[in-house]
């Protein structure tokens, strides 16, 4: 199969030229990244999972009335996805004090927020992403009034819908990040949910011992990144024997045992 013209390459993903027009072939990478790609790395088999649980969780928004560019998975690695304008803008969500939550304001990681927050941060590379408030986003128009409140309204529903199903698999949402895109149609443009939904852009804490299960464990050295990302896919049941990925169970008390260099307990 030969290679579409490449469009875009990002940090984690890259996409193609579609098949007909107003289609990506979005492909998902092994690369890894943090602190505005400072910090540099790979995951082995982290874009086959991403893959994987990005097409069920956007798949189980559609089916409550969220639009997304998902169309359907292609095969391990790519999605075929509608072509829209991103909005230059990351919606994060919050319901635990985390990461640049905690350096900013002072909280203790983990402590729980009155209510879910949004906040928006300005894509931009060079910049950082630096946190923005609604006022600047209108002043410079990042985004209408309406797409605003499309975008928040949204972030809400998807906040509440994903929590409760990472809950049923005994796994705390923390915080995630969204983007959203205008799908154009003429002269007139709706938004709809873009990028993707998977660890790398989730804080998930396992309920039960606290550990991480997302791109922390990258961004703080502490290992067993594979294993974390594995053992999402298998509890949301989306990993499949063609994956190719290893067949046992992330154990996180024996991973913490290998790091410290102590045996796993038969």
């Amino acid at each position: 199969m030969s290679r579409r013209r490449q469009i875009y390459e990002g940090k984690a993903k890259i996409l193609y030229e579609g098949p007909e027009p107003g289609t990506l072939i979005q492909y998902f990478k092994d690369d890894a990244t943090a602190f505005n790609a400072e910090k540099k790395g790979t995951i082995n088999g982290k874009g086959v999972i991403n893959n994987r649980i990005s097409e069920h969780v956007f798949t189980r928004l559609a089916n409550i009335g969220i639009p997304t560019h998902f169309i359907r998975r292609l095969n391990m690695r790519e999605q075929l996805i509608r072509q829209v304008e991103i909005i230059p803008l990351e919606v994060v969500v919050r319901n635990v004090a985390a990461g640049s939550l905690c350096k900013r304001l002072g909280l203790e990681e983990g402590e729980p927020l009155p209510h879910s927050l949004i906040e928006y941060y300005y894509k931009d590379d060079a910049l950082g992403d630096p946190l923005v408030a609604e006022e600047h986003i209108a002043c410079f128009n990042w985004a209408s009034q309406e797409e605003m409140q499309d975008m928040s309204a949204m972030a809400i529903r998807i906040n509440d819908f994903i929590a409760g199903m990472f809950a049923a698999i005994d796994i705390r949402l923390v915080d995630f990040k969204l983007e959203f895109g205008r799908l154009w149609d003429g002269e007139y443009a709706r938004v709809i949910l873009a990028d993707e939904i998977s660890p790398d852009g989730c804080r998930l804490w396992d309920m039960n011992s606290g550990e991480k299960l997302d791109k922390d464990r990258f961004r703080r050295d502490l290992g067993g990144e594979e294993e974390a990302y594995q053992e999402v896919a298998r509890r949301l049941g989306v990993l499949q024997n063609d994956d190719n990925a290893p067949g046992e169970v992330f154990d996180l008390s024996a991973h913490r045992g290998r790091m410290r260099g102590v045996p796993k307990k038969k």
